[in-house]
């Protein structure tokens, strides 16, 4: 197993939405939605398909085929 990348936050949480569109991993809003919706991600090994799922420091976010990040406070 090897160890999420960090994802640092200045706030007290980040939509999933957000979040992805950070990673810079798909190109638009649109495509997160697509994505979301038909894959979906998982957020502490449960099955999430939100853009507004809030995720807090301590979170993890795995995304099939991208990686596995985890939530920090900066």
């Amino acid at each position: 197993m090897y160890e999420p990348e960090k994802i640092q936050i200045e706030t007290d949480y980040i939509q999933l939405g957000q979040l992805i569109k950070l990673l810079n991993v798909l190109d638009s809003g649109g495509m997160v939605k697509t994505f979301l919706q038909d894959q979906g991600v998982l957020v502490n090994s449960e099955p999430e398909h939100r853009r507004g799922r809030k995720l807090y420091p301590g979170d993890v976010i795995e995304m099939e085929g991208i990686g596995s990040y985890v939530v920090i406070r900066n």
